[in-house]
């Protein structure tokens, strides 16, 4: 945060963007030995970044992004992947609760699949699925709109999903 500070003078905002699945996630089956990795990545490291940009936020009245998913407002039985994404979900809602006196604005944007290397542990994205997915230009898109919204307007949940998709 202070080479940030340090370079720029301020911070607007802080969008958390990070997140694996083990593809080996399932509760009953899964292999636990990459759970522990992918829970401190998809859930413990959200939150320190929004401890470590609040106080600079809290200056500017700036904005916290969380790129969540579409598995974080859907169940999916068993998938411990779904569960961080259940946190990140919960994480941007009790931030909001406890930042809005100070003026920051926080979204939880939730997009459905994103052809990314997201998928490359398992063979890549799949060719049948309906709707295809976002490119990753599309959800960065929707960052920007979220991040440049007039001050005072807080978008606080944004849904993003290729059209024809079912989830």
């Amino acid at each position: 945060m202070k080479s940030t500070l340090d370079a720029f003078g301020r911070l607007d905002a802080a969008i958390a963007n990070a997140g694996f699945a083990t593809h080996d996630d399932d509760v009953a089956d899964g292999d636990p030995r990459g759970w522990r990795e992918m829970v401190l990545t998809n859930v413990l490291g959200p939150a320190l970044l929004i401890n470590a940009a609040l106080p600079a936020l809290r200056r500017t009245q700036g904005r916290i992004v969380l790129v969540g998913s579409i598995a974080g407002l859907t169940h999916l039985p068993g998938n411990i992947y779904g569960m961080t994404k259940w946190a990140i979900t919960g994480l941007a809602e009790n931030t909001r609760l406890r930042v809005t006196g100070d003026g920051i604005g926080v979204t939880l944007i939730s997009p459905g699949g994103v052809e990314t290397t997201f998928f490359d542990p398992i063979g890549g994205p799949r060719r049948d699925r309906p709707g295809g997915y976002l490119s990753p230009d599309q959800v960065a898109a929707s960052i920007v709109w979220a991040i440049t919204q007039p001050s005072g307007v807080d978008v606080n949940t944004l849904t993003v999903r290729p059209v024809g998709s079912p989830k």
